[in-house]
């Protein structure tokens, strides 16, 4: 049930008031145990708006961890940097009769650096606290205070934050000044919030929910933070250190990040300014130019993550990155922007939330800072480019996966705009394979296969090719399920053209790789592209079946026989088309030449649940038939 009440101005219990609350496990009402590892008992949090630049958080957090899957629930991380510190952090551990066995005080915390590499905001520390507790059930309480200097950005309430975790009770409260103004978006939460005045002329917006059931994780899943619930907010009049503005839609927003945070960053030297225009002289195609001065920017620059001065908001001044050959997301694409500028090319900061695993795109009818990198966008006429400027490898024009399929905003001197960035298709994302190999009489296997990488599986083995020979080989083994591997040689190459592909070629040898026995000869078929577990079964599935990434497995194999031994098994023979997927696998016998050819595909998009059982039987039969072994008998 979740419910919105008004309030009066609550004073939120400390912890030496807590051993009050009963917390023993076994009050933990029966039916949120279903599917729960963990059950947030009570959960209150407060945040209040003193004035623009004064903005303190207040966090109560009672947590009942039921198994060791819950563990990761129990474990606090709190983050600050220059403009936000942590005032005051404690808590207790109980049993699981509710009784006190620990206090939890600011120097049990662990205080460690943070450095994720691509974050928007990159915040410079965090404390940490996590306890190694083997006896469940247990129940541990958090109590901790921030106070930031912006009210730019306000971290969304999310009272059930990951599978496997029910809810008790959690509230959340927003206190603020009458003349202070906020827009808020419930998503999955199904209620209004109420206001109500405060003394010492505050008001108060309200929002608790109560008793949600844990989900339990099932796979090919919507995002999780599509499925739970979560309150946005975001500030009409706001500050961030000593800058001030207002914003109630996205062109509001790209408008005062382009004024106050990027136009005045983008002048560089007048030395490197003549070297753009003569690196660009003659080429009369803007494209070609874009791509020269992007791989020119890759050449003289490194990405490291950095903050400084108005931390994770404002780009470094092109001008110090030409200097120091180094910036984060924000400053590597503000330069590049700005080298474009030089050669007369126009283009885009841009917003967007970069994640490998999930595409997340900006919530495009609630305007608020949403984003976690940055990447830049040429609107050429009818060929709009985007580019990653981060990665010094990259090809022109390739995003990859982790930023690619989403709505972003794009920051430009008539205000923000919302687009979305191009999608890697099923087709796309291509991994090709042709294989020779030679079967001798003794079962040894030797020959070579090249393998080529196409769309966001363009990186598949970036890993390796960074290091050294000897790691290459070494790492390679891991790719390839194949006993006594030896590999020859290895190389690699790379096309960086529009259409970027990875090319990977080996020559290799492996022992003993075919069984002989009682005058028969064993091997198996799919010996390098092999799918070797299926889909979990789920009964009483409650989401939808979905897949975010499509992509295709292409392998063309010939084996040549050792001589006299002819097939004593049917030839494999599949053939397997859904709405979701479709896999075929043939083997045929030419003289002593036997030809396998295997297609896999899985296509993206979301799927009634009822199809569930459906794809657990498709991948089955991938996982069978990719197992499938070859019997010959001799002559």
């Amino acid at each position: 049930m979740k419910r919105i009440i008004p309030i009066l101005f609550i004073l939120l219990s400390s912890i030496a008031t807590s051993a009050q609350n009963n917390y023993n496990a076994s009050l933990v009402p029966k039916d949120l145990l279903p599917y729960a590892s963990a059950v947030v008992r009570n959960e209150e949090i407060t945040t209040t708006v003193n004035d623009l630049d004064d903005v303190t958080t207040h966090v109560k957090r009672v947590i009942t961890i039921l198994n060791q899957n819950g563990d990761d629930a129990a474990r606090l991380y709190v983050i600050y940097d220059k403009i936000t510190k942590v005032k005051s952090i404690k808590g207790l551990i109980y049993d699981e009769f509710g009784k006190v066995q620990q206090k939890i005080s600011e120097g049990d915390f662990e205080d460690v650096a943070v450095t994720d590499g691509f974050s928007l905001f990159v915040d410079d520390r965090a404390k940490v606290y996590k306890k190694a507790v083997t006896q469940y059930p247990y129940t541990i309480e958090f109590e901790y205070e921030t106070r930031t200097k912006q009210s730019f950005r306000f971290d969304d309430w999310r009272p059930n934050p990951e599978p496997g975790v029910a809810v008790e009770k959690s509230s959340f409260a927003f206190i603020c000044k009458p003349d202070y103004s906020i827009r808020y978006k419930e998503v999955n939460l199904h209620a209004q919030a109420y206001t109500n005045p405060l003394p010492k002329g505050m008001k108060i917006y309200t929002w608790e929910v109560t008793n949600i059931k844990a989900r339990r994780f099932e796979p090919l899943s919507p995002n999780w933070e599509n499925v739970a619930g979560r309150l946005m907010i975001a500030p009409e009049k706001f500050a961030y250190q000593d800058l001030s503005g207002s914003f109630t839609n996205w062109q509001q927003l790209g408008k005062w990040e382009y004024d106050k945070l990027i136009a005045d960053r983008e002048e560089v030297p007048a030395e490197t300014a003549q070297h753009i225009k003569e690196l660009v002289a003659g080429v009369t195609d803007p494209k070609q130019k874009a791509k020269l001065i992007y791989e020119y920017m890759q050449q003289k620059t490194h990405y490291i993550s950095v903050q400084v001065g108005i931390g994770g908001f404002k780009p470094f001044a092109a001008a110090d990155v030409d200097k120091d050959g180094y910036g984060d997301c924000k400053a590597l694409v503000n330069y590049t922007k700005s080298l474009l500028k030089v050669a007369g090319i126009d283009s885009w900061y841009c917003e967007v939330f970069g994640d490998h695993q999930e595409k997340l795109s900006l919530t495009p009818d609630f305007a608020s800072v949403q984003g976690n990198h940055i990447i830049l966008c040429i609107p050429f006429k009818n060929d709009t480019t985007w580019l990653e400027c981060t990665d010094q490898q990259s090809p022109f024009g390739y995003l990859g996966d982790f930023t690619d399929d989403r709505t972003v905003l794009a920051c430009t001197p008539g205000g923000g705009k919302l687009l979305h960035t191009p999608k890697y298709t099923t087709e796309d994302n291509l991994e090709q394979r042709k294989a020779d190999f030679l079967l001798s009489e003794a079962g040894d296997l030797s020959g070579t296969m090249e393998t080529v990488f196409k769309g966001t599986d363009y990186d598949d083995r970036y890993p390796i090719i960074q290091k050294a020979q000897a790691e290459r080989i070494k790492s390679i083994r891991r790719y390839y399920p194949i006993n006594n591997l030896d590999i020859k040689s290895l190389e690699y190459k790379q096309d960086k053209s529009l259409k970027p592909a990875t090319y990977e070629n080996i020559k290799l040898s492996a022992r003993e790789y075919g069984a002989i026995n009682d005058g028969k000869f064993y091997f198996s078929l799919n010996s390098v592209d092999r799918y070797s577990s299926g889909v979990k079964a789920v009964r009483n599935r409650i989401n939808p079946v979905t897949i975010e990434r499509g992509y295709t497995e292409e392998d063309d194999i010939t084996y040549t026989l050792p001589k006299g031994y002819s097939l004593d098994t049917e030839p494999l023979n599949i053939k397997i088309d859904k709405p979701f997927g479709a896999y075929t696998a043939t083997m045929t016998i030419k003289g002593d030449q036997l030809v396998y050819n295997r297609k896999f595909q899985i296509k993206d998009g979301t799927y009634s649940k009822d199809i569930y059982q459906d794809v657990v039987d498709f991948y089955q039969s991938v996982v069978d038939a990719d197992n499938y072994n070859v019997v010959l008998v001799k002559k």
